[in-house]
C-alpha cells in the first residue's frame, strides 16, 4: 500500500515562534522525530505538511523552514498559512507563496475565529483569489462551525475545500464514547452535497484524549464514506497532534506509535467496507492538491 499523509505537522520552536505549543509538545517535531515514529508495512510514504500555527509574521518562513527540510521528511506538497481576510495584503502574502515550488494550497485557521467569520465579504473575497491562483482550501473548523463551510461552499463554487479533520466532532472517550450527532450528520452530508469538497479522516484520536478505539471512530468514518463516497475521503495522520494523549495527565504526553496505529486502523476499516486503499490513502490527496 502507498501512503501519501494529507495532514502533517512539523515544528521547531527553535527556529519559528509558536504561541499555542505547551506540554509534551512544546519541543521540535521536526526530520528526526518522524523518523523515530514511521507508518509501518508500507511501500511508499510521503506527506503534505498542513501549516502549524506559527505567528503571523513567521509564515513566510515556516514555509522556506519546511522546503529546506523536504527531502529529508517525505514532505511532496505544502498548505501554507494565510489570512483571508487581507485584502492586498493577501495578494502580496500569495504572490510570495508562488516563489515556492511545493506550495499547493492555504489554511487560515478557522477554528478560534467567531461563528460566521468564513462568510465575510472580505473572507469570501480572500477565497475568490485563492480559487482563481488554482491554489486550495483546508477548512480547519470544529462541528458547530460546518456550516460556515456550507456556506463557503456555496459562495465560492469554483474552490476546493477540504474539511479537516472531519470537523472535529464530538465523539467522547474510550470510556464514554458518543455517538454522531444528528447535527454533525446533516452537516457534513450538506458539505459533500458541493462536489468540490473533500474530507480528511483525521483528527479523530486528537479528540479522543489521544487514544484509539474502532469502535469509538468507525461510526464517524461510515458517516463520513456514505457522505462523500470513496473518491472524496484522504486519510491524514495529524501528527504529532493526534500522539497526545491528555487522559490523567497534567499535561499532553507525547508518544509515538499513534501514526501508523490510526493508518493501519483506517485501512482495515476500509477493507471491510470495500473501499478502495489506493484512493483513500494516495490518489484523492494526490489529485486534490494537484501533486505529480
Amino acid at each position: 500500500m502507498r501512503v501519501v499523509d494529507a495532514h502533517l505537522h512539523l515544528w521547531n520552536p527553535d527556529i519559528l515562534t509558536y504561541r499555542w505549543l505547551e506540554g509534551d509538545l512544546d519541543a521540535p517535531f521536526a526530520e528526526a522525530e518522524l523518523r523515530e515514529d514511521p507508518i509501518e508495512d508500507v511501500e511508499t510514504q510521503v506527506a503534505v505538511f498542513v501549516q502549524a500555527d506559527p505567528i503571523d509574521k513567521h509564515a513566510i518562513d515556516e514555509v522556506r523552514w519546511v522546503e529546506s527540510i523536504a527531502r529529508a521528511t517525505g514532505v511532496v506538497g505544502i498548505v501554507a498559512g494565510a489570512r483571508l481576510d487581507r485584502g492586498r495584503k493577501l495578494e502580496k502574502h500569495l504572490d510570495a507563496l508562488a516563489e515556492f515550488e511545493l506550495v499547493v494550497g492555504v489554511r487560515h485557521l478557522l477554528q478560534d475565529e467567531k461563528d460566521g467569520f468564513a462568510r465575510s465579504r472580505a473572507f469570501i473575497d480572500g477565497a475568490r483569489e485563492l480559487a482563481a491562483r488554482g491554489l486550495t482550501f483546508d477548512a480547519c473548523v470544529r462541528h458547530h462551525q460546518i456550516p460556515d463551510v456550507i456556506a463557503l461552499a456555496e459562495a465560492v463554487p469554483g474552490l476546493r475545500i477540504v474539511l479537516d479533520h472531519l470537523g472535529k466532532p464530538a465523539i467522547g472517550t474510550v470510556e464514554s464514547p458518543l455517538p454522531p450527532s444528528a447535527e454533525w450528520i446533516d452537516a457534513l452530508r450538506e458539505l459533500a452535497a458541493h462536489p468540490q469538497a473533500l474530507v480528511k479522516l483525521s483528527g479523530l484520536p486528537a479528540e479522543s484524549g489521544g487514544r484509539i478505539d474502532e469502535g469509538q471512530m468507525e461510526p464517524y468514518l461510515d458517516v463520513a464514506a456514505e457522505a462523500f463516497g470513496e473518491d472524496r475521503l484522504m486519510w491524514g495522520s495529524d501528527w504529532p497532534v493526534s500522539s497526545v494523549d491528555v487522559t490523567g495527565q497534567d499535561s499532553a504526553y507525547y508518544f509515538p506509535g499513534n501514526r501508523d496505529d490510526w493508518c493501519h486502523t483506517v485501512a482495515d476499516w476500509a477493507q471491510d467496507r470495500g473501499l478502495d486503499a489506493e484512493k483513500l490513502f494516495w490518489s484523492n490527496t494526490m489529485r486534490f492538491y494537484g501533486i505529480r
